[in-house]
């Protein structure tokens, strides 16, 4: 969870969050909760975001030589069940509480991290619109061209 009063004097931050991708899971979960709130594909958005975000205590996992599917599980239990500021200990491996553990994250980065991460996917998503878009007319103009020479070989050759 989140804790006022920390602070960090070279950038003026004065927030902070459960480490030890603590706070990438809490917001993993609240975002596959809301995502069960929306019908139909509106849904998708809010599901490939927190399943991104689970990547980080899963490397922190890795890293540890754990296993990752167990360990995941039982981080995402604390988490279903209230415990938003467990995460994973990045020695051990272990699920720990980071508010007992003492190690917290600054809030401020973790917002602008993911502020520019999902700016920079839609950007990506516009280009491949954008790209799709002149590959679809490209791909009707070579429809146009092909019917004009299929008609062209079809019609008698004209007699002088």
């Amino acid at each position: 969870g989140f804790r006022p009063g920390g602070s960090d004097v070279s950038s003026g931050i004065n927030a902070e969050y459960g480490g030890g991708g603590a706070a990438e899971a809490d917001l993993a979960h609240r975002l596959q909760e809301r995502s069960k709130t929306i019908q139909g594909v509106g849904q998708w958005p809010y599901r490939a975001v927190a399943e991104a975000l689970k990547i980080i205590p899963k490397t922190l996992m890795q890293n540890c030589g754990v296993n990752t599917i167990r360990t995941m599980t039982t981080l995402t239990a604390k988490h279903a069940t209230g415990g938003s500021t467990w995460g994973v200990n990045g020695e051990t491996g272990e699920i720990v509480d980071m508010q007992t553990f003492g190690i917290w994250d600054t809030l401020q980065v973790k917002c602008q991290v993911l502020k520019t991460a999902i700016e920079t996917a839609i950007l990506l998503l516009r280009i491949d619109d954008i790209v799709s878009g002149v590959k679809k007319q490209s791909d009707i103009d070579a429809e146009k061209m092909a019917g004009k020479f299929q008609q062209q070989q079809q019609e008698p050759p004209q007699e002088e």
